[in-house]
């Protein structure tokens, strides 16, 4: 990647809604430049796919928590795919697992945990529930 690519990463970043003419006029590029480098991005893995920043509030999500987890065993690829669980990593240290979730209220949080303590050979989580939003990126 060179300064080219990262100028067109970065305005799309902000609108991946934009046309490549409006791209072009941005980075100050040609549009058939900027065509073929998006497309060589997108063809090397570099951009894995374009999407959308909701309003979690506006989608009943403004729930935010995070979950360390430490289990015993691996964890059911089931919790993976619920629909409140955003992101998750690996992480080192005392914790095995950190959850990033989106729920829409107190109650819907507490259904959830419990059912994956319950569910999943799990020996401790610690939540931390978000009060206010300060950066989220896409």
């Amino acid at each position: 990647m060179d300064d080219k690519d990262i100028k067109i990463i970065n305005i799309l970043k902000e609108d991946s809604r934009l046309s490549v003419r409006d791209i072009a006029a941005s980075s100050k590029l040609r549009p058939s430049t900027v065509h073929s480098r998006i497309q060589k991005l997108k063809q090397e893995g570099v951009i894995e796919k374009f999407t959308v920043k909701l309003n979690n509030e506006k989608v009943d999500e403004g729930f935010i928590v995070f979950i360390l987890i430490r289990t015993n065993e691996m964890i059911d690829s089931k919790v993976f795919k619920n629909k409140a669980v955003k992101e998750a990593f690996g992480v080192t240290g005392e914790y095995d697992v950190l959850l990033k979730c989106k729920f829409r209220d107190l109650k819907e949080f507490n259904e959830f945990i419990m059912k994956l303590r319950r569910e999943n050979n799990i020996r401790r989580t610690m939540t931390m529930i978000s009060t206010t939003l300060i950066k989220e990126e896409m």
